[in-house]
């Protein structure tokens, strides 16, 4: 779809960040399974991978609520998914006091 309305560029834009959240995914399951990833960080990444598997979720049912045009619901799943990048940092920052492994790619994903 062309993102030629407001719609069109909030669908465009909300598939790119589904898109985004499979990614980061892979890229946290990749650390995951390094040998060198210690139990600390793996039990931090399998929060990442729910916490982003949740945001695609999220984003799906807005993509679905803004075809249907029910805008107010598509907004509130579209919040739900922008939560994760932020949620998957605070877990390192205050957890566990590091920067986590896939920052870079968490926080220019969604």
């Amino acid at each position: 779809m062309n993102a030629t309305c407001i719609k069109g560029l909030v669908i465009s834009s909300t598939k790119n960040a589904a898109f985004n959240t499979i990614d980061v995914e892979r890229i946290a399951k990749t650390i995951l399974n390094e040998k060198k990833t210690s139990p600390g960080n793996k039990a931090a990444l399998r929060n990442f991978i729910e916490l982003y598997k949740y945001a695609n979720r999220s984003l799906n049912k807005a993509l679905t609520s803004v075809k249907s045009q029910d805008y107010r619901k598509a907004n509130e799943y579209l919040i739900s998914a922008f939560d994760a990048p932020k949620n998957c940092e605070d877990i390192f920052t205050k957890i566990k006091k590091a920067k986590s492994p896939i920052g870079d790619e968490n926080n220019n994903k969604i």
